[in-house]
C-alpha cells in the first residue's frame, strides 16, 4: 500500500502504483479528489512528455503545483498515463 500525505492528511492511497525515477505514481482513482485543484502550470520532460499539475489544498492550506501527471505521455512512459506523482513536501510512504 502506498500513501501520499500532506498536512497530516492522506491525499492518495493505493495498492497499485508505478515507480519511475524514484517517484511513486498513483492511479487517478487513488486520489482523494477533494484535495486537488487543477493548475495551469506545465513542464516538459524529454522522454515522458508534457506534465500537468495540481495544487494540493488541505484544511485551508495550499501547496501549489505539488502533484503532477502526464495526460498524454510519450510511448516510453505510457505506463504512467494519467497517474499522479508528488513533491514539494508531500510525503509518500510504501
Amino acid at each position: 500500500m502506498a500513501k501520499a500525505i500532506w498536512n497530516n492528511v492522506v491525499i492518495a492511497q493505493s495498492d497499485r502504483y508505478e515507480s519511475v525515477e524514484g517517484n511513486v505514481y498513483f492511479p487517478p482513482e487513488a486520489l482523494n479528489a477533494e484535495y486537488f485543484q487543477p493548475s495551469d502550470h506545465q513542464t516538459t520532460c524529454g522522454w515522458k512528455g508534457v506534465a500537468s499539475y495540481y495544487t494540493v489544498s488541505v484544511d485551508g492550506s495550499e501547496n501549489p503545483n505539488a502533484a503532477w501527471y502526464y495526460a498524454e505521455p510519450k510511448e516510453a512512459a505510457s505506463n504512467i498515463k494519467g497517474y499522479v506523482a508528488f513533491w514539494k513536501g508531500v510525503t509518500v510512504e510504501k
